[in-house]
């Protein structure tokens, strides 16, 4: 089983999971174009990815998906809340399928247990991917933890994990006040202090990888990620990878 980002934050994301013969890209807010050069970047071809995972509305993730779908014929899979948001985005789309965000379903080789989380969307869900050896966790858009986050994510073997801002970053910046509160709310995006609180809640004795996603390019640095999950690790920050927004992450395999 293995991973990789093609891009992460604001301005489009894009995660490859694979295992055996199943390919799922989840999320893809890049343009057709752009999503093909990031995909062959990793070796990949639109035509050989299984299906597209779609985790809420939000334009960074969702923007490239109906457009990219249709013209390689993806299966498309969002929640019942996310269809009722865009259903009609995806008219020219073959196969449409909608899920509840707290059941398990397969495609493929791969498991996917999507969780709720709490976001500004119609109903926001993030993802643990499994291949009945190994799991993947997949948590990048969330204004805060809860129980379930926890109980969903605990164990897992990787785990790609928001740490959207700095607090301090954040509050002296030149973002309007409204923008700020959004971002800094318990439905907006994970801060690199609440990160690290989640990861230390989480059982991580299997985890082989983990990295700090959905960057803010004004109000974080890669530095100030790794040290707050370094820190709930007790690792060196050098270990904590980080999935950029140009060029998101190598391919990463769990063994």
């Amino acid at each position: 089983m293995r991973f990789a980002s093609i891009g992460s934050g604001s301005e489009g994301n894009g995660l490859v999971v694979e295992a055996g013969a199943t390919r799922i890209l989840i999320d893809c807010g890049f343009g057709l174009r752009d999503t093909a050069a990031r995909l062959e970047r990793i070796g990949l071809t639109p035509e050989s990815l299984d299906a597209i995972l779609v985790t809420h509305e939000h334009a960074d993730h969702i923007c490239g998906v109906p457009a990219f779908a249709a013209r390689y014929r993806i299966p498309v899979w969002l929640t019942f809340g996310t269809l009722m948001v865009v259903g009609d985005q995806l008219i020219n789309n073959e196969r449409v399928y909608g899920f509840d965000s707290h059941e398990a379903f397969a495609i493929g080789d791969l498991e996917i247990r999507p969780f709720p989380v709490p976001h500004d969307a119609r109903e926001p869900v993030q993802f643990v991917l499994s291949d009945g050896a190994f799991r993947v966790g997949v948590v990048t858009d969330l204004g805060t933890s809860t129980p379930y986050v926890e109980a969903s994510l605990t164990g897992c073997d990787a785990l790609v994990l928001e740490c959207n801002h700095d607090v301090t970053l954040l509050a002296e910046s030149d973002y309007p006040v409204s923008l700020k509160a959004r971002i800094a709310g318990r439905f907006g995006h994970l801060d690199n202090d609440r990160a690290r609180t989640l990861l230390a809640a989480l059982d991580t004795a299997r985890l082989q990888h983990i990295l700090a996603a959905h960057l803010s390019q004004q109000n974080n640095t890669p530095g100030r990620a790794r040290a707050a999950l370094a820190g709930a690790l007790g690792c060196t920050a050098e270990w904590i990878g980080i999935a950029d927004q140009s060029n998101g992450f190598g391919w990463r395999t769990l063994s």
